[in-house]
């Protein structure tokens, strides 16, 4: 009888054992993060899963000499150059990542964002390949960014004219420009208590990974500046839609919807976001147009930027150009069918 069930257990074992597999490989090839020393930075580095790129910020020294970043990877995955090897930029820089499967593979490409006048004119837009909305890019280089982003998230139509920030044929001297215009809330965002879409248009970045829960954070704010500011000067264009309407959706009467035009000096390299950029510490000084006039043709805007007294420059100065179709946008109150326009945009130094 024991020797029975000795067979029995002895048996038993063997088959639960068989039916237990192997773990799949990880078929996942992304570089999660690529950390470089921040005393060789000017700002934090981007990495663009959607398009494959990392956006670097480097000091001049940095540039120069080369860096060696630690590159945290997708789990049991390989990375070629390895992580801590010194990279230089008299070439082009590629990273290829393979899978723990080796099934999937991807190659990233790594831009050095260098701002070379401080003038946006906003001539070259591409679309993002998945999304299909509009972005501009200078030089080649993304700097700028919208919530585009998030208003995708939301499952608007994959086409451009879904989305509240494009381009526009019709900029100032009739050559192109950025143009944000308010739009109606889809069936998804009312459940979420968004019934505007307000266009806006910012130097920075858009954090998806912040968009559902903090969505003022997931806006990220600011480019590296090596200067100080004087002026900020352009050109805009705006006219509000008809009915003003609160979060609720309600109309307001009485109410007309205003833009937001403005730039923004602050200390990094942390970026400020739509949570901070009013109250942030770290502000210098700033730049606001005034938003009373409205007009159907481009207007010419010069203003100055006010420093905060006793707020002292540190060595990592950033500059925000944010732009937005609804002043109140980012409460989600405004106008649908407001409409902003904005080109040749200036930092001017002193």
């Amino acid at each position: 009888m024991k020797i029975k069930n000795i067979f029995w257990i002895i048996l038993t074992s063997f088959t639960m054992m068989s039916c237990i597999a192997d773990p799949p490989l990880n078929p996942e090839a992304d570089i999660e993060e690529f950390v470089i020393n921040e005393q060789l930075l000017s700002s934090k580095t981007i990495i663009d899963q959607a398009n494959k790129k990392i956006y670097l910020y480097l000091k001049p020294e940095a540039y120069q000499n080369g860096i060696a970043p630690d590159i945290k990877l997708s789990n049991d995955a390989k990375v070629s150059p390895a992580s801590g090897q010194i990279i230089n930029f008299d070439k082009p820089v590629f990273y290829t990542v393979t899978s723990e499967s080796g099934d999937n593979s991807k190659i990233y490409e790594v831009d050095v964002v260098e701002i070379g006048t401080w003038t946006f004119n906003f001539e070259t837009w591409t679309v993002h390949p998945e999304d299909k909305y509009e972005f501009p890019l200078d030089n080649n280089i993304q700097l700028w960014s919208s919530g585009n982003p998030g208003i995708a998230l939301s499952g608007v139509p994959k086409q451009v004219d879904s989305y509240p920030t494009r381009s526009t044929p019709s900029g100032f001297g009739g050559s192109r420009a950025g143009e944000m215009t308010t739009l109606p809330g889809n069936p998804l965002s009312i459940i979420f208590g968004i019934h505007i879409f307000p266009g806006s248009l910012f130097l920075g970045d858009f954090n998806s990974s912040q968009a559902l829960a903090d969505p003022l954070a997931a806006t990220e704010f600011g480019q590296p500046y090596y200067d100080k500011p004087a002026k900020f000067t352009g050109y805009y264009r705006y006219v509000p839609g008809a009915t003003f309407l609160d979060k609720d959706g309600n109309p307001v009467a009485g109410q007309t919807d205003k833009f937001s035009l403005y730039a923004v000096l602050f200390n990094g390299p942390e970026r400020l976001n739509g949570n901070t950029i009013d109250n942030s510490d770290k502000i210098v000084a700033r730049a606001v147009v005034p938003n009373n006039i409205n007009s159907g043709d481009f207007k010419r805007f010069e203003v100055p930027f006010t420093y905060i007294p006793g707020k002292v420059l540190g060595n990592n100065l950033m500059v925000a150009i944010v732009a937005s179709s609804s002043h109140e946008g980012g409460k989600y109150r405004g106008a649908v069918g407001s409409k902003l326009a904005v080109d040749s945009l200036r930092i001017i130094a002193q």
